[in-house]
């Protein structure tokens, strides 16, 4: 039995998972088909693909449409059949402009020829990073990074466990939860590739203890010898963070600025585990996902929807938002973002689209009253309430040597603080300003 260990912070929010706005009990059930989706290049950290079509073609479900570009990057596909409108830049959820491919749907549902795996026991890793590159499979838990670098592990590391992050512990959300428990054959299949594939002898699947019919599901799918361990976790947001899963299952910390493969771990997403089985099984690349539609929306509904759809046609098929409405956010209420426009479309990192009735966030900010509250809901031990004042002040070099750059933007900060104070904004701003100017520091160093 696996020591549990306690990572530093935390705060445990309303889940919003029980009641009549849940979802947590509704089964996945497929959204009907969008008439025209807009499929953006750029759905993954890293470089944005370069587009395979143009207006006029005609594609099918499944065909490649953006191709990868550098290293770092994962290939984009059709999600209808039908014909390509335009290649234009479209707006997404954080409020940028990138390129997109828009498709009118010919509601054919018409398929490119999908390419199994031939023999997938005998898969090598160098095999299975290329094909999740081709296919377009990265992070479904909304971090989307590449999968085919996190299988790419440099001759210099050893990699000695694999952990499966099943937590989802952002309110409201229940897509990983729902995939869990009804696909969680598909999720251990996954999981066995990659051990087998990386040569991996220890895996932990670490799942919040509000979900018992996701982890019995799991177990149920687990052999003797499979050196997989199912783990129920104490719920205790943000829970499925990369460093804090890392701690919880393992006891290892990874050190400011580095990542868990450099102590000998590789975390990954249950949808990704899943999206690699359909991968290599099916030769299926990632065309849809599971996203949440829950809060103050006249049908709750965990919908299978096609890369592309607009948050509009998902927010329809749940009979639309109720009247006390006053907020809607593109992920989850912690670590997603308040979106103004419906034609936003859904993207892999998407795991929801919540209708809230509270504008607690919005509330006028007061003074900090220096409770410390912030600084002990902290999972990173920074000091939210400094880095912000920093920020406000233009005080970016001390920003950096307080850690601002290892803030992770889980909300916590800012949900804690009594003043309402835009702790994580702050954080965010750090961040971008602190990137920023290295960029340019490099640029003119290189100028010289």
């Amino acid at each position: 039995m696996s020591i549990i260990h306690r990572f530093p912070g935390g705060i445990h929010p309303h889940e919003g998972k029980g009641g009549k706005a849940a979802t947590a009990g509704l089964p996945i059930v497929e959204a009907p088909l969008p008439s025209r989706v807009t499929i953006p290049l750029q759905q993954h950290i890293g470089a944005p693909c370069k587009p395979l079509v143009q207006k006029g073609d005609y594609v099918k479900v499944g065909q490649m449409i953006g191709e990868p570009v550098g290293f770092v990057s994962a290939a984009v596909h059709a999600s209808v059949s039908g014909t390509v409108v335009d290649v234009m830049p479209c707006i997404v959820a954080n409020g940028t402009q990138v390129n997109a491919v828009v498709i009118d749907n010919d509601h054919t549902d018409t398929w490119e020829d999908l390419t199994p795996v031939q023999n997938p026991e005998a898969i090598t890793a160098q095999e299975l990073s290329e094909l999740c590159r081709k296919l377009g499979i990265v992070g479904m838990g909304g971090a989307t990074f590449p999968t085919s670098v996190k299988l790419a592990v440099p001759a210099d590391k050893k990699v000695d466990t694999l952990l499966i992050n099943g937590a989802e512990c952002e309110p409201y959300l229940s897509a990983d939860h729902r995939l869990m428990a009804e696909k969680a054959e598909g999720i251990v299949c996954g999981v066995r590739l990659v051990k087998k594939a990386l040569n991996i002898p220890t895996v932990k699947i670490g799942v919040e203890l509000n979900k018992p019919d996701a982890i019995d599901a799991l177990k149920a799918c687990i052999k003797a010898d499979d050196g997989i361990e199912v783990i129920g976790l104490k719920v205790n947001y943000p829970q499925g963070g990369e460093k804090q899963l890392t701690y919880a299952l393992t006891g290892r910390k990874v050190r400011t600025g580095g990542l868990p493969l450099d102590i000998g771990v590789i975390v990954m997403n249950v949808g990704t585990c899943y999206a690699i089985y359909r991968a290599v099984y099916e030769g299926r690349p990632v065309i849809d996902r599971v996203v949440t539609v829950g809060g103050t929306v006249a049908k709750p509904a965990n919908y299978l929807a096609r890369i592309g759809s607009p948050v509009e046609w998902l927010l329809d098929t749940s009979e639309g938002m109720l009247p006390e409405t006053r907020m809607l956010i593109y992920g989850g209420p912690m670590m997603g973002m308040a979106i103004s426009r419906h034609d936003i479309p859904v993207t892999k990192g998407c795991s929801g689209v919540l209708a809230l009735d509270k504008l607690a966030a919005l509330a006028e900010e007061g003074a900090c009253i220096r409770c410390g509250r912030c600084v002990e809901a902290c999972p990173m031990l920074l000091s939210p309430t400094m880095l912000d004042k920093y920020m406000r002040k233009g005080m970016y070099e001390e920003a950096e040597q307080a850690g601002a750059l290892n803030c992770m933007e889980c909300g916590a900060c800012t949900w804690s603080c009594p003043a309402r104070r835009n702790l994580t904004q702050s954080c965010r701003v750090l961040k971008k300003v602190i990137t920023q100017r290295k960029k340019e520091e490099a640029a003119l160093k290189g100028g010289k």
